[in-house]
């Protein structure tokens, strides 16, 4: 089994292994996912050293909620990893309500029948929590994250949203967390501004941020990495690999030679081509670099990445473990591909 490091999450006394499993591709996003398929990805992973897995009634509309329950109940595993999910939708049934908007197009395969409705209130966080609770088959999670506090994702009726978390979403938030049923608190977003706003009205413990901070986005270097370490708050970075161009390199599948969910254009396979030559110098694997230099960043606790087999959890284990020579960091930054402030040394051997 690989050890993988740990960090603890901001004040709390929960520790996430380096590498987590994030189950929405298990979930059924736009492939039909058996349940031995699942549990075989999550047996690998905890097989492999992971420990920390998350999951949102989003994911297979409940179906992910379910599934990884299952599985780590049947397998003696629930009290020896750590578990989050996330509130802000309630599942309803699909005949009797309209499935709300999202900013993509979101296709679940052999989902549940369920469609989700946006729920930021006391009652709605609740319930959710409640009804994640039930399909899990636990009495608490680790984290609790607010899935999508965005605007970004909910454009015009952010505000809205927003406001019911003021008016007594955050209210939810701290009943929960005070009274031992979630450990910590965050944010489940695809952007950086959102988590800075409720941050500055409710105490976050942490948040989940996907693709903002990569080998081709560096802008929280910057501003958001000093302002979420000021306040305690620790990131898990989901979307490392820009939705797919960091796994699959410039030469891959074009249809999942994606960046941030559309098709990668031109200028930003240019900058793969770039990054691709210099980890052929130091034979340091795209995937490899990908997650190294986002988790080498001390604001990072955890870099959590779907997978759909076990070869695919024996790729991400290896990327987060394979020791790289600092000159293969000095090369990017010398050559312009990272920023010269970059923290590129914490896995780095010596």
């Amino acid at each position: 089994m690989t050890v993988l490091e740990k960090r603890k999450i901001g004040n709390t006394g929960v520790e996430l292994t380096s590498l987590g499993l994030g189950t929405s591709p298990l979930g059924g996003l736009g492939v039909d996912v058996s349940f031995q398929q699942f549990e075989s990805v999550v047996l690998k992973a905890y097989e492999l050293g992971v420990r920390y897995f998350d999951t949102a009634p989003l994911y297979g509309l409940g179906k992910s909620e379910h599934s990884l329950g299952h599985i780590l109940r049947v397998n003696g595993l629930i009290d020896k990893v750590q578990l989050s999910t996330k509130a802000g939708r309630i599942l309803k049934q699909e005949r009797r309500a309209k499935r709300a908007e999202s900013l993509y197009a979101i296709n679940w395969v052999n989902s549940l029948p369920y469609v989700d409705e946006y729920d930021y209130s006391y009652d709605g966080i609740m319930r959710a929590f409640e009804d994640s609770q039930q399909r899990l088959g636990v009495d608490g999670v680790d984290i609790l994250f607010l899935h999508d506090v965005s605007s970004e994702w909910h454009r015009g009726d952010y505000n809205r949203y927003l406001g019911q978390l003021r008016e007594s979403g955050y209210r939810a938030c701290d009943e929960l967390r005070s009274s031992g049923a979630v450990k910590a608190i965050g944010l489940g977003v695809n952007e950086t501004a959102s988590v800075l706003q409720v941050a500055s009205e409710f105490d976050l413990d942490c948040s989940m941020v996907a693709g903002r901070y990569t080998l081709l986005n560096h802008q929280p270097l910057y501003d958001f990495f000093p302002e979420v370490q000021r306040r305690g708050i620790s990131i898990i970075a989901g979307g490392i690999y820009n939705s797919g161009v960091l796994a699959e390199g410039s030469k891959g599948d074009a249809a999942v030679r994606t960046y941030d969910c559309v098709a990668a254009p031109p200028e930003i396979l240019a900058r793969v081509e770039k990054l691709e030559a210099v980890c052929a110098e130091f034979d340091v694997s795209l995937p490899t670099a990908a997650t190294q230099f986002v988790y080498n960043h001390p604001a990072v606790t955890a870099v959590v990445q779907g997978a759909l087999s076990p070869k695919h959890v024996e790729s991400n284990v290896a990327a987060i473990s394979q020791k790289v020579p600092p000159a293969f960091w000095t090369a990017l930054k010398d050559r312009g591909l990272i920023p010269a402030e970059s923290i590129t040394a914490a896995l780095s051997a010596a």
